[in-house]
């Protein structure tokens, strides 16, 4: 698991390979990633969009934005967490994202958190740095 905490929100992701989903033979691997997303503050927060970073094994990096994550933006109390699965392909078998939350508090405040930067590696493949 990685973890990063930013504002007092705390982001913590699992990646995980899908082999049923992959065809190593055509360059195609994909990982699911569950994301929670915990407010540990004393204000309540809502998450307005992402931005990840995404990078193959060849260093080629894609970058994907846009409004909530899995069509919600998320509104978190003190206290509150939410969590969810997504998942992303590449031609590697490896690699590695992480990126930012935008985020806004009850009082107005624009401001971005962490998401931890993660490594994606085939079970038992060579493990490498992107």
């Amino acid at each position: 698991m990685y973890s990063a905490t930013t504002h007092a929100i705390c982001v913590t992701v699992k990646p995980q390979y899908l082999a049923d989903q992959s065809d190593p033979a055509k360059s195609h691997y994909v990982w699911a990633y569950k994301v929670r997303i915990e407010n540990k503050g004393d204000v309540a927060v809502q998450l307005r969009s992402r931005h990840w970073k995404i990078t193959d094994g060849l260093g080629r990096r894609q970058d994907v934005k846009g409004a909530g994550v899995i069509g919600q933006t998320p509104r978190l109390k003190p206290g509150e967490y939410f969590e969810y699965t997504s998942g992303t392909p590449l031609s590697t078998p490896s690699g590695f994202m992480g990126g930012t939350y935008q985020m806004v508090s009850e009082t107005g405040e624009n401001f971005d958190i962490e998401i931890p930067t993660f490594s994606l590696d085939t079970p038992g493949g060579a493990r490498q740095l992107n």
